[in-house]
């Protein structure tokens, strides 16, 4: 009967049809996370002129070239947005990179630092080749920010001023602490967004001066472990990592509070 055939109410997708959407899940509530914290009253670092932190004697800040805080962004982004960098990494560098770091990230799920289920973040994150490492180990609820979005990988968001809520997430990574002007927000922001017990993941270099966009140099590790009182250290060990030669793990006390 071809009039009751057309009453009949569309078939439901089938499981494989609505795989993909499952899967995107994570992701999207992060999306929305970021949206609606984006959209709140978040304070700014100053724009006034410059005093970089913190005073230590591990850490070596650079002399400032800036006017104020915008010049430092534009300065930043400077290489963010290079064309030529940008194709670099989009292309010679991917794979690479994309691989290595999922060798790395599937040493710490083994070491159950990082499991599937973990809301991560990658700070500092430019095109997203760690996001993309974290969502092939099975990290599907992975994100990074950047002052320059890459969606869909990375949206954008300023490690001085995270903009997330609170703890938001179970697990960072970060490859960046050298162009933090402000060491102490750029720690300060990791453990706030950190949930008790979750793990922050740090690539840097140690004695090794950076390019011209680093705004500081590490001296010493005890100069970045300073920086982390509501945290306890795991390992602090030698990495081979695109220049970078120390890897910090930390995770964050239970009975922290945000400092």
């Amino acid at each position: 009967m071809p009039a009751a055939d057309s009453a009949k109410a569309p078939r439901a997708p089938s499981l494989p049809a609505a795989r993909p959407l499952l899967l995107a899940l994570p992701f999207l509530s992060l999306l929305l996370v970021l949206y609606a914290y984006s959209s709140a009253t978040t304070p700014a670092p100053p724009l006034a002129l410059l005093t970089p932190s913190p005073p230590s004697p591990h850490i070596r800040m650079r002399a400032s070239r800036y006017r104020s805080y915008d010049d430092y962004l534009r300065h930043q982004l400077n290489k963010t947005l290079d064309p030529r960098l940008r194709r670099v990494w989009a292309t010679r560098d991917w794979a690479r990179k994309v691989d290595a770091f999922a060798a790395a990230f599937a040493a710490l799920q083994r070491e159950g630092l990082l499991a599937n289920a973990s809301r991560a973040l990658c700070v500092g994150a430019r095109l997203g080749q760690e996001v993309a490492a974290l969502r092939r180990v099975g990290v599907r609820g992975a994100l990074g920010i950047d002052l320059a979005p890459a969606p869909p990988l990375v949206a954008r968001g300023d490690f001085h001023a995270q903009p997330f809520p609170d703890a938001t997430f179970d697990f960072e990574f970060s490859n960046v602490f050298d162009h933090a002007l402000y060491p102490d927000r750029f720690a300060a922001e990791i453990q706030r967004t950190l949930r008790p017990g979750g793990v922050a993941v740090l690539h840097v270099a140690v004695h090794r001066r950076g390019d011209k966009y680093s705004a500081n140099d590490l001296l010493d590790v005890r100069g970045l472990l300073g920086l982390f009182p509501l945290c306890d250290v795991v390992r602090v060990s030698k990495v081979d990592a695109f220049g970078l030669d120390t890897q910090v793990i930390l995770r964050k006390k239970r009975s922290a509070s945000r400092p």
